[in-house]
């Protein structure tokens, strides 16, 4: 009998990923989620299985494995009260693997990513190991929530936890595509698109295919550790403008806009940063991980999606995470201030 994986937000960008993983690798894999974005093609096509599940309503996830699992992957938890499900069906479960994110990390004075704008941005090693400290685990910000779901699991469960920490995630399928920056400015034929920092910003990007691929790994050998998930280098942003550029036959101008002022006035992009957010990768590899792709590979598949999936209807709508930050694509403001540095 093949091992049985357990998926929970399985037709995301991430559990869509880790699905293609396993099936390859001779899993069986059931996808749980609310119905709200259909299975693609290229899964449902592979005989995954699926389960319809709101796992806010209580008893859901534990009915939906009630026949057990050899590894439950949670994509999106986000909080207390998800993490007890996970414990209340650890029973049912042989080891879990979940999604947490790098934010959790603060520097020595506390500063962390979720209150940059406030107090400025955090002061951290370069790369930053899972030895780091961390924000303390509450309900008030995103990052104290998932600090929340990995405090609880790693105290409290019997089953073993592996806790993954990533960094800029890209790939098909986000909703919030920091690609999108660039692929829009491309398509609205944009003749210059200006990086602050002069685009030497590094936030760490990680592909939902190294994801999967560390999460095969961590199941395969199942224990209770937390551990850092990203490329591997972390491509500057002139870098990622490069990739993108090139791939799309771009033939504007990239301008690189100094400056030191955080958040940046002009060509602030999803990844600029005034410090170097890196990832240590060296417990990953110790357990014999090896990354799948690379940025400048994985970056044109995410190109092609976007692309695709903003030509049928409003992007606003195919993209709802990324549209709540309008003030990215502020062009009048963007070329006023591109015109006056002129």
């Amino acid at each position: 009998m093949p091992r049985h994986a357990f998926i929970l937000g399985g037709t995301g960008q991430i559990g869509r990923a880790i699905a293609v993983e396993l099936i390859e690798q001779g899993w069986r894999v059931t996808v749980a989620h609310r119905g709200t974005h259909p299975l693609p093609s290229n899964l449902s096509e592979r005989g995954v299985e699926v389960v319809f599940l709101d796992r806010e309503k209580p008893g859901e996830l534990a009915w939906a494995v009630r026949s057990g699992a050899d590894a439950l992957i949670d994509t999106v938890a986000f909080g207390l009260d998800h993490a007890r499900q996970l414990i209340e069906v650890q029973d049912s479960v042989g080891t879990f693997v979940v999604i947490s994110s790098s934010s959790v990390y603060r520097d020595a004075l506390g500063k962390t990513l979720d209150e940059a704008r406030q107090s400025g941005f955090p002061d951290l090693p370069v790369p930053i190991p899972e030895t780091q400290p961390t924000v303390d685990p509450g309900p008030a910000t995103y990052s104290t929530r998932k600090a929340t779901v990995e405090r609880t699991l790693l105290d409290h469960a019997t089953t073993p936890v592996t806790v993954l920490r990533p960094g800029a995630i890209h790939g098909p399928g986000s909703q919030l595509s920091r690609e999108w920056w660039f692929v829009k400015r491309i398509l609205d034929g944009r003749k210059v698109i200006p990086l602050a920092y002069r685009g030497t910003s590094r936030f760490h990007t990680t592909s939902v295919a190294n994801i999967a691929a560390l999460t095969r790994v961590a199941i395969e050998a199942p224990a209770s550790r937390v551990l850092n998930i990203a490329d591997p280098s972390a491509p500057s942003v002139a870098e990622i403008a490069a990739f993108i550029s090139q791939y799309m036959s771009y033939a504007g101008d990239i301008v690189e806009v100094p400056g030191e002022d955080y958040p940046p006035i002009l060509g602030r992009t999803p990844w600029s940063v005034p410090r170097p957010f890196v990832l240590d990768m060296q417990a990953a590899a110790g357990l014999g991980y090896a990354p799948v792709t690379t940025y400048a590979d994985a970056v044109k598949l995410t190109c092609d999606w976007l692309v695709e999936t903003a030509s049928d209807g409003d992007w606003r709508e195919r993209f709802p995470g990324i549209a709540r930050s309008p003030e990215l694509f502020d062009y009048p403001t963007e070329d006023r201030l591109l015109a006056a540095r002129t």
